[in-house]
């Protein structure tokens, strides 16, 4: 049973006197340890799916199954509980609270989940990502690399099923980049289901499988067979 299975998914806005149709019969099954990249041009329709597969949106039409279950006429307060429970966002601009320090920042999560054990579960993410030493540290005091790590510590801290990273690279160097895709895959590694949403195609690489959308429809859609490790290309960007 796949993890993710959406089928004849629709998504469409009116935008002055056209229809915008930013998904357009989507249908897509991904296996729960599945590293998958979706890619395309800017307005393709990557991060409406995205926010569709990650419950911040509905479809106008279709349907959407989740570890079976069809979620895809949940009520909010049953969509928030699942994705608080299930889902880790990584978006492209951090989200972080300006004035809050790093480990406050990674509790948010926990404030709405009703795990019992959740003494300690902040400091392990940011040690996960390394950055343990850093726990007191507000936004402004660390770099854009260190931001998203918070960031990726924040999605990991109620230990989710899925991971969903929409251009996690974006607002970051070469190195910082390679750093927090090597973070993606580690977690993929340890069994974690990562969606990558990205426009670059040697990021691409760096899944298992990658899912191209043009205008809003899959164009493309296959197996990555020579995987490029983000170590490996980060040991050689630092060695040059």
């Amino acid at each position: 049973m796949s993890m993710i299975d959406v089928k004849g998914i629709h998504k469409h806005y009116k935008k002055d006197a056209n229809v915008v149709r930013a998904l357009d019969d989507v249908s897509l099954a991904i296996d729960r340890g599945q590293f998958v990249a979706i890619l395309g041009p800017s307005g393709s329709g990557k991060s409406t799916l995205l926010n569709v597969l990650g419950l911040l949106d509905r479809s106008d039409k279709g349907t959407y199954h989740l570890d079976g279950r069809d979620v895809s006429s949940f009520s909010a307060d049953e969509l928030a509980a699942i994705r608080n429970d299930k889902v880790g966002f990584v978006f492209q601009s951090f989200h972080l609270m300006p004035k809050t320090p790093a480990i406050e920042n990674v509790e948010l999560p926990l404030i709405y989940s009703d795990r019992s054990d959740l003494a300690g579960l902040a400091m392990k993410a940011l040690d996960r990502v390394g950055l343990a030493d850093r726990a007191s540290h507000i936004p402004s005091e660390l770099s854009g690399g260190q931001q998203q790590r918070v960031a990726i510590a924040r999605a990991l801290v109620n230990t989710p099923d899925l991971i969903l990273a929409d251009e996690p690279t974006g607002n970051l160097d070469s190195q910082s980049g390679l750093e927090i895709m090597e973070i993606l895959q580690s977690l993929n590694g340890e069994g974690a289901t990562v969606v990558l949403v990205t426009h670059d195609p040697e990021l691409a690489r760096m899944a298992s499988r990658r899912v191209d959308i043009v205008d809003g429809r899959i164009a493309r859609d296959e197996i990555i067979d020579e995987r490029r490790d983000a170590r490996a290309a980060l040991g050689a960007l630092v060695g040059a």
